[in-house]
Parts: structure tokens; sequence; C-alpha cells
């Protein structure tokens, strides 16, 4: 039987291990789609595509099986617990951004900053975009 899973690139000092998968054209074809890795979009561009898509897909989970599940306001209860959840979202990417990069580096810091600022309107816009799809679309069908 061929040994599948080998070193990267034949270094053995390298933190990663090269599989039919992680080597693959469609996995490095689909990782270079992704918003953070795709070339030509300005840093707050990738915070806002990566925002929307969080705030839109996390508004689910807590009208669904949130406490108010049940009543009138479970739509607008989750929508401020996903409002909650992306601000501690983004205190997190605040943090990160302050603690990884160096005054020395402002470049870094001023994109991160861009990045994190398009996180969070671009998450507040993908909920509110949920919002108003559960609220207006879906109780007429």
């Amino acid at each position: 039987m061929a040994n599948l899973v080998k070193q990267y690139k034949n270094d053995p000092f390298t933190g990663h291990l090269s599989t039919p998968i992680t080597t693959s054209l469609l996995t490095r074809l689909i990782l270079s789609n992704l918003p953070l890795y795709r070339e030509g979009l300005s840093p707050i561009l990738k915070g806002l595509e990566i925002g929307i898509s969080h705030g839109y897909f996390l508004i689910g989970p807590f009208v669904t099986f949130g406490p108010l599940r049940n009543s009138s306001i479970a739509n607008f209860a989750g929508l401020l617990s996903t409002f909650g959840l992306l601000c501690i979202l983004v205190v997190g990417l605040i943090i990160y951004g302050n603690v990884s990069f160096e005054d020395s580096n402002l470049q870094s810091k001023n994109e991160w900053n861009k990045f994190t600022f398009g996180f969070l309107i671009g998450g507040f816009g993908g909920a509110g975009f949920a919002f108003s799809l559960l609220n207006y679309v879906v109780n007429y069908f």
C-alpha cells in the first residue's frame, strides 16, 4: 500500500502534512476563492463579505433554539442575540489585532482594523437581512 501522507514539500520541519486532499487542485481552488484569500479585494470588503455570511447564518440557531423560540418575538430576540454575538466576535478580533500586530507595523494593524470594521457592518447587515426575510417573506408562505 502506498504512503499517501508525506511531509509538505519534503520538508520535515514544517507543521503541515501533504495528503491527497490538502494538496489537490480542487482544495486549492476552493480556498483561493474564499474572501480572505481572494486577490484584489480590500480588507474592508473582505471583512464585509465574511461578516455578511456570519450575520446571515447566526440568526437561525438563536431563533430556532433560543429560550423565546415559541413566542411572538422569537425573530427579534434572535436578531438581538445575533447582534450581541457579533459584538463579542468583534471584540475578539480587536484584541487579536492589538496583540498580533506591533505598533511599528501600522499598515498591517490598519488593514486588520479595516477588516474588523467591515466584519461588524457586514454582520449587522447580514443579520438584518435574515431578520427581514424571516419576518416579511417566511410569514407569507
